[in-house]
């Protein structure tokens, strides 16, 4: 089925299904389907329900959630700890390095070499007192950008030059024209330029609707980024590069000065700064706006506040390798930099202090406390004139311009004024442009001979939690410890001979994991089964299958992994990119890729460094280190339904002694078949960073 169809069969689905709670959902599917599938003697849909009081609806702190923060939290301490070994400025900027590094390999690395940039002109504007000049160059060979050069009309001297990044706004670098004429207003030479997904230069675009097929916001970003991921890249990777190559285009104009080149960007274009001056020395001050915090508090408030994937924010392992945003900040270091702040953005402001607070000590550690500074505006996430002001202010103080004061007078073009390509889009002008997700495979290909990795690997590697050796004992109350689970029985019920036990498992401090035990009511303990499907446990509508099972000799637990089934919250996360993404039925809702509740569980888990689809191995491994503490019973067979089957395949490969049994309409996806076929959407708990070097 093509993307755009998939979407409009989750659109037809019935909005009033997004509160429909798990247990009720589970009873109203179990009712549609027993009478065709089961016998007349098929449990009731609340024999799979373990939890006896459903969440009630809405945004919610659930144990998964607060796991991901508490965790977070954590990593962010063990960095702050050791920066406070830092003595002298030689130890910093051996830190310094060792951030760089890291930061280069989460995002797979910069290309090897500068290719010719090919740029041209393709129109001018003359305005008062400036030029604005329609630019085209290519970062990579036929990877086209546009961009908009902003030239102030005195010429007798060299001028300092400021790129400009947009954010995340559908037109782009049009939406950042204002700044970019005040720039230019007060004698800078001005770079901005569509960032790949945006404005000119969407990837996805069709020509019969004349329009993407994706939001062009955040929506082009999350099917290119999840594709980047699982060729162990980060979107960020050529975003940046992008920027890197406008640099370089900046200094073959005479009119710039090399030595006093500043960038400033907001939201999506605060990242692209701190990025970019992170990683690019020639960049001499940075401004970034609405963007720097401290990403334990962003994980979550992303759902409620903004929810949208945006994978290139989302490095895989940027808490858990002592980056975070301070360590940005660090990579600045010692040049000037000022952060722009909202009161009311979805970026916390505690977090935003917190941070410029720790980076602003190490800066005055050495003598250069003057050259960090902090902006607030009493506002939302945006730029506002306010801290547009203190932007140009502080740009102008360390690049020896005059003092000035208030903002200079702008005059807004359309859009079309200001297009840079003949139809709109680069895709259409050029009949070489390669698309990014051509690019993104090449860089696969590139690199698939020389990687070497299991899956076994990934999962035992450095973040795993040692389960196998973990204690198991009766719930008593209160939290479980770090390296326990408890259970607790909350009932049982039998049906024609076979017993569903239901448990609640916890673990980890705070998680918990419905569980259900499917056994003959009178036989021995027998080798058992983990079974799954999509949404989590087992459900009446299942019967007929885990009949089969326990009558070919295995008992069967079935249990909700963390984020899913009954430990879903029961919330849908609306998009202020894409209004139509809130009007899907709750379960397509919830799991949606471009924003959804569970992409964001996602997110959070890479930038922890232990990815979801390796928490989902390991809950698999707790339920069967309960079924040998507990039940005295050992797991020996996997087996799932519909791309479930995907996690049933990788537990059989990882987990000794557990082989993999055949399931109805079972799809095992491989994740180089996904990056080779340049797959745009697939199930985002499969998401496995590098995972294409594996299958």
């Amino acid at each position: 089925m093509s993307t755009q169809k998939w979407r409009v069969e989750w659109l037809r689905r019935s909005p009033a299904a997004r509160i429909v709670r798990p247990c009720i959902l589970a009873a109203l599917v179990g009712a549609a389907s027993i009478g065709a599938l089961a016998s007349e003697d098929a449990p009731p849909a609340k024999a799979f329900c373990v939890r006896e009081q459903p969440w009630a609806t809405g945004p919610r702190i659930t144990p998964f959630l607060q796991y991901q923060a508490e965790q977070a939290w954590r990593q962010d301490e063990e960095r702050a700890k050791a920066w406070e070994a830092i003595r002298d400025e030689k130890e910093l900027l051996k830190t310094q390095s060792e951030l760089r590094q890291k930061l280069l390999e989460m995002i797979g690395g910069l290309p090897a070499a500068k290719t010719d940039l090919h740029a041209q002109i393709t129109g001018k504007i003359q305005m008062d007192g400036f030029s604005i000049e329609k630019l085209i160059f290519q970062s990579l060979p036929e990877v086209y950008v546009t961009a908009l050069v902003y030239l102030p009309d005195d010429r007798s001297k060299k001028h300092p030059a400021v790129l400009v990044p947009a954010g995340h706004a559908a037109d782009g670098k049009f939406h950042y024209q204002a700044l970019s004429q005040r720039l230019v207003g007060r004698g800078y030479v001005v770079i901005s330029w569509d960032p790949v997904g945006q404005g000119e230069r969407s990837q996805f675009w069709d020509v019969a609707a004349g329009k993407s097929r994706y939001n062009l916001i955040c929506g082009e970003h999350a099917v290119m980024g999840n594709l980047a991921y699982l060729a162990g890249a980060n979107l960020a990777r050529w975003e940046i590069w992008d920027g890197i190559r406008a640099v370089d285009y900046l200094l073959t104009r005479p009119e710039v000065d090399a030595e006093r080149i500043s960038i400033t960007g907001t939201s999506g274009g605060g990242f692209q700064t701190a990025l970019l001056a992170a990683l690019d020395d020639r960049i001499k001050v940075a401004v970034p706006s609405c963007y720097i915090t401290a990403m334990p508090m962003r994980i979550a408030n992303r759902i409620f506040a903004d929810p949208d994937s945006d994978p290139e924010q989302d490095l895989f392992g940027m808490i858990s390798n002592g980056l975070d945003h301070p360590g940005l900040l660090l990579l600045m270091y010692p040049r000037p930099v000022l952060v722009a702040a909202a009161v009311l953005d979805f970026f916390p402001i505690e977090g935003t202090r917190k941070t410029v607070r720790e980076v602003r000590r190490l800066y005055g550690r050495f003598g250069r406390g003057e050259r960090i500074g902090l902006v607030e505006g009493y506002h939302g996430h945006q730029f506002s004139p306010e801290n547009q002001e203190a932007a140009l202010d502080f740009l102008d103080h360390f690049n020896q311009m005059p003092i000035r004061h208030g903002l200079p007078q702008i005059k807004e073009l359309t859009a079309k004024v200001l297009q840079c390509t003949r139809t709109g889009q680069v895709m259409l002008d050029y009949s070489d442009a390669k698309p990014l997700m051509d690019v993104i495979r090449e860089f696969y290909d590139e690199h698939k001979a020389a990687q070497k990795q299991t899956l076994a690997k990934a999962y035992y590697g450095t973040r795993y939690s040692g389960v196998g050796r973990w204690d198991v004992s009766e719930y008593s109350g209160g939290p479980a410890g770090e390296g326990k689970i408890t259970w607790d029985a909350v009932g049982s019920s039998v049906s024609n001979g076979i017993s569903i036990d239901r448990y609640m498992l916890r673990h980890s401090r705070v998680l918990e994991m419905p569980l259900l035990h499917i056994h003959k009511a009178d036989a021995e303990k027998r080798p058992v089964l983990l079974w799954f499907r999509e949404n989590g446990k087992a459900t009446a509508a299942d019967w007929p299958q885990i009949e089969k099972f326990v009558a070919g000799g295995y008992d069967v637990i079935s249990f909700d992994v963390r984020g899913l089934g009954e430990t879903r919250m029961p919330y849908t996360a609306v998009s202020p990119d894409d209004p139509e993404l809130g009007a899907l039925d709750f379960d397509h809702a919830y799991v949606n890729p471009i924003s959804g509740v569970l992409a964001n569980h996602v997110y959070n888990s890479l930038l922890a460094g232990r990815p979801y689809f390796l928490q989902m191995m390991e809950d698999a491994e707790i339920a069967s280190r309960f079924a040998g503490e507990k039940l005295g019973a050992k797991v020996t067979a996997v087996s799932g339904r519909g791309d479930a089957y995907t996690l049933a395949v990788a537990i059989s490969e990882t987990l000794r002694g557990v082989k993999l049994l055949p399931g109805p309409d079972a799809r095992s996806l491989k994740w180089s078949e996904i990056v080779e076929e340049k797959r745009e959407t697939w199930p985002i708990q499969y998401l496995l960073p590098s995972g294409a070097y594996i299958h």
